[in-house]
């Protein structure tokens, strides 16, 4: 498919909620709910939002992009069956943006070029989802591959002069980035996403990166 625009994107990984219709590589209309337990109540409503807003039928639409984690365990999967579920009824081809990689290019926007940021994301009571990257002109170069980690290793992988974003905060170094955006999503999903482009909507799952174990009360 040659067609680039319109995307459809969603961003349900953790607190903020967010929807975008990108038209073309610089003009998009977004919708933003930052609050918690919202995304299977507003989701499709801000969906049916953003497309009469830009005057545009789901039929037009080049490609669905879902942030696929990791995040939330409930939260992507509203947005994951949210994106299936439009996809499958439209014909549309559905493209997994892989939710770091996506909220770095968004983070490197506003630094200067050589800068170092690592994301913290918690992931349980002791761990968080952690990676490293710094930007290197227009581009983002990974520095720490995203792992899954014990909070209590961090202080062993931050340098003292490095930016850190995310939901977790560190000593004296609070982070308040909630996620990327579904602009962000939509971004990358056509700067990057080309091989990623699918039409096997069965097969696409939400990258949780650590297993769910359900709690059971005795």
């Amino acid at each position: 498919m040659n067609k680039l625009f319109p995307i459809l994107a969603i961003e349900t990984s953790g607190q903020l909620c967010s929807v975008a219709l990108m038209l073309n590589d610089k003009n998009f209309v977004e919708i933003n709910f930052l609050q918690k337990n919202i995304h299977s109540e507003k989701i499709m409503e801000m969906i049916d939002t953003v497309i009469r807003s830009a005057k545009v039928e789901m039929k037009q639409l080049s490609r669905l992009a879902i942030s696929v984690g990791p995040g939330s365990f409930t939260g992507l999967r509203i947005g994951l069956s949210a994106a299936k579920g439009l996809a499958f009824g439209a014909g549309l081809p559905i493209v997994p943006v892989p939710t770091f990689d996506a909220w770095a290019y968004q983070i490197a926007e506003f630094l200067p070029d050589k800068t170092k940021f690592n994301i913290i994301v918690s992931a349980s009571i002791d761990d968080v989802y952690f990676a490293t990257f710094e930007k290197v002109e227009s581009n983002v170069k990974v520095r720490k591959e995203l792992s899954l980690m014990n909070k209590n290793e961090l202080s062993a992988y931050i340098k003292e002069n490095e930016h850190c974003l995310g939901n977790f905060s560190i000593k004296e170094r609070p982070t308040n980035n909630y996620g990327p955006s579904a602009a962000a999503i939509a971004r990358w999903s056509y700067l990057f996403g080309k091989d990623l482009l699918t039409f096997d909507y069965d097969y696409l799952e939400p990258n949780y990166f650590k297993k769910f174990i359900a709690k059971v009360n005795r």
